[in-house]
């Protein structure tokens, strides 16, 4: 037989890519003789990176940038600007398709307005009144969607059927409302409640996390607190279909709720009851602070971790039984029967868990691997993690600034990385006797897991630094502690729990579950004791965490040794992050709150409010570990019944005006005035009235040396569904009374991997 002959030759080649030799050089692109940078080897690699099957995973790159795009604007656009420009871009990409370079920028740019206009199509779809000003005495009537549990006050999601109020501006469609602890009505109720509403909380600094935006792709237009007693009503109409279903759902997750407590109390039942109904509750702070510090704190919230392990838990039970029976192997696909199975209970935790938006990403991300294998595809596959991305994006375009989609992503692109290089495939050597292999297996196990924590530690560092402003030094050491006895105990121990509930025999399940849960609890409280354990860093602007991000994407996703360019990428992003420079003075979006940064390098901080969230955050931001309560937070800002005086570090004086008296001795001494009143038109100070931090939120100013720059949550003119402009005041100062504080919660900013 000859070669031609055999079936290899005989098969149909299933990709082709552009010929290296032949391939024209990209626009731009220097001629040979350039140097070695850009010559011939240069634009091999390039032609390679480029070539059939590499640039799908760009595509979603491409896809999520125009997301990112559409956030960066001041106000919306058109839905029908950026979905012109996509087909225009499409339209060029089929006709510059045997040109390489064109193709390729032609496909990037059409992925890239697609995403624009996913984004702007989404928020249109979904659009809903947001208030815009604090009401008080609000009487709200509607079905309670869902309920959250925590330390001293629970909250409660309202579909709001009626809404009345003197103040209101408009009439949001669901509201999110605190009451006290336990008192929160049961989901599926048809309620009324007398209520002060706030806005939805703006970004606490510029470059911090935009609470109202989160709130509003949840279609919450307002928060606030019950005042006085809910009353339960009977409903206008019968509820739906799908509101039956969630009150069921809802009354189910009570039920395993209040099992699990009654078998574990205190903080191991709280934690149980998270990992697996996701419903939230307290636990004991410093447990809490240890959990993150350590790296672990992922585990608090249902994420891509827990559906991965749920979703091989039952796949392997359920292969396992059935290849027991005789001869249904060889005649029947259990492979796929098991995928299947894992599949739909892997649904069903979604959607006992609460089905949320972080928890929803995850679901589609592990459906597209059991897919894959009902379908005989390959799973952990770069293809795959594209697939996935692209199916979020598409359904949750918001998902792209969230750091959960930002983390999950970049540690599985980093492990699927990882193991196509070999890095995670190390095996045994095949002559070696059992024993010596068995050893060795283990070895090669705990080497494998440590390499896996370090590549996911790595790709998430940068995002846990800009959203949660610190690093988890000790996280490897805490996650290959934890980790697999969560893995193989807690986790398949929760699942015997549920499926033993019915028959009444869950209570060893959930206390075997206790004790897993108990050794985790140890292990982030023992991590989080260590030296240098708190990894705090300062807050930084959006531009290296662009640089990372790319840094990481090259990396991952090119083959030749152009990936390596990616490490440049890195250290540009970490550069760039440590010479941000650090505010001097910050005015809280309410003007309740200043802080001033003294000769020692602190902030000094005063509020005429009780919140002390925005502190909380301020501190965090700089990385700052004195606590909320610390009596030191206000040493070098004096006051008196006029008003308060802090010293910058160069001796300028800040004030903070509490009365008119004030400006007659400020406007002489002070460099910055922080004001609720008019200023005398002759004051030689700066101003900060309650204009510009109701119009533009909280505000950052910064020392050159040509005097203060002033920074903003929102630009001049910024006018977006979840932030609208406010209407002009009547004086410069403005009219209206500023936004209240609302009360989000740390949790709210949890991230999972």
């Amino acid at each position: 037989m000859t070669y031609e002959n055999t079936p290899q030759a005989r098969a149909p080649s299933r990709a082709r890519t552009w010929p290296i030799g032949g391939a024209r050089p990209l626009a731009g692109t220097a001629p040979p003789h350039s140097g070695f940078l850009i010559g011939a080897q240069l634009r091999k690699w390039a032609a390679a990176e480029i070539a059939t099957g590499r640039l799908f995973p760009w595509l979603a790159v491409g896809f999520g940038f125009g997301i990112v795009l559409y956030f960066t604007a001041d106000r919306e656009p058109m839905w029908w600007a950026p979905t012109a420009l996509a087909v225009a871009f499409a339209a060029a990409a089929v006709l510059s398709r045997r040109h390489a370079g064109g193709f390729v920028l032609a496909l990037g740019l059409f992925a890239i307005a697609a995403g624009f206009a996913v984004a702007t199509i989404h928020t249109a779809r979904i659009a809903h009144s947001v208030l815009r000003f604090p009401a008080s005495s609000v009487t709200v009537a509607g079905f309670v969607e869902l309920r959250e549990e925590s330390e001293h006050t629970d909250r409660f999601v309202l579909r709001v059927d009626r809404i009345e109020g003197a103040r209101l501006d408009v009439k949001p469609q669901r509201v999110r409302l605190s009451v006290k602890r336990g008192m929160a009505p049961v989901p599926g109720s048809f309620v009324e409640v007398k209520a002060t509403l706030d806005p939805p909380l703006q970004p606490l600094e510029p470059g911090s996390y935009d609470f109202a935006r989160d709130l509003y792709f949840q279609e919450i237009g307002a928060s606030g607190f019950v005042r006085g007693a809910i009353t339960v009503l009977a409903p206008p109409a019968a509820p739906n279909v799908l509101r039956r279903a969630d009150a069921f759902v809802q009354r189910l997750r009570d039920a395993i709720d209040a099992r699990i407590r009654a078998v574990l109390p205190g903080d191991e039942g709280a934690i149980a009851a998270m990992l697996i109904n996701g419903r939230r509750d307290a636990i004991d702070p410093h447990l809490y602070d240890a959990m993150f510090v350590s790296g672990i704190g992922h585990v608090l919230s249902i994420s891509g971790y827990h559906m991965a392990v749920v979703a091989g838990v039952i796949f392997f039970i359920f292969r396992a039984l059935l290849a027991l029976i005789p001869g249904l192997r060889d005649r029947a696909p259990i492979k796929k029967w098991a995928a299947f199975a894992a599949f739909i209970i892997t649904a069903f935790y979604l959607v006992l868990s609460g089905n949320q938006v972080a928890t929803q990403r995850s679901f589609i991300m592990i459906a597209v691997v059991l897919i894959g294998v009902m379908l005989d595809r390959p799973t952990l596959t770069m293809r795959t993690v594209t697939i996935a991305a692209l199916i979020v994006l598409l359904f949750a375009p918001q998902s792209v600034v969230h750091p959960s989609f930002q983390m999950s992503f970049a540690a599985t692109l980093a492990l699927i990385a990882g193991y196509e290089r070999g890095a995670l495939r190390i095996k045994a050597g095949a002559d070696s006797s059992l024993g010596a292999r068995a050893a060795l297996w283990g070895v090669n196990e705990i080497i494998a897991l440590t390499i896996a924590s370090l590549l996911a530690g790595f790709a998430t560092m940068p995002y846990a630094a800009y959203h949660f402003h610190r690093l988890s030094p000790y996280g490897v050491i805490a996650n290959l502690l934890a980790m697999p006895v969560v893995s193989a105990w807690v986790m398949p121990m929760g699942i015997l729990g549920v499926v033993a509930m019915p028959f009444g025999f869950d209570g060893e399940c959930w206390r075997q579950m206790g004790y897993g849960i108990e050794w985790m609890d140890w292990v982030a409280l023992w991590v989080a004791s260590l030296p240098g354990a708190y990894g705090r860093v300062a807050l930084f602007g959006t531009g290296p965490l662009l640089f990372a991000t790319a840094g990481l994407l090259v990396m991952a996703l090119f083959k030749t040794p152009l990936r390596w360019s990616g490490a440049a990428l890195v250290m540009v992003a970490v550069i760039v992050a440590a010479r941000t420079p650090r505010p001097d003075v910050l005015v809280a979006s309410d003007g309740r709150a200043i802080a001033v940064r003294g000769a020692d390098g602190r902030l000094s901080f005063h509020r005429t409010g009780s919140d002390s969230f925005a502190i909380r955050e301020w501190l965090a931001a700089d990385a700052d570990g004195r606590d909320v309560r610390d009596g030191s937070l206000g040493a070098g800002i004096a006051c008196d019944p006029a008003g308060c005086i802090g010293r910058l570090a160069d001796g300028g004086l800040v004030s903070y005006a509490l009365s008119p008296a004030a400006f007659a001795e400020d406007c002489a001494r002070a460099k910055i005035i922080v004001a609720y009143n008019d200023p005398p038109p002759d004051c030689a100070a700066m101003v900060i009235g309650r204009y510009d931090w109701r119009t533009r939120g909280a505000l950052v100013l910064r020392r050159t040396n040509d005097g203060f720059v002033m920074d903003s949550v929102r630009p001049p003119y910024f006018d977006r569904p979840w932030a609208p402009a406010p209407p002009a005041p009547r004086s410069s100062f403005g009219s209206t009374a500023a936004p209240a504080d609302a009360t989000p919660r740390p949790q709210d900013l949890e991230a999972d991997q």
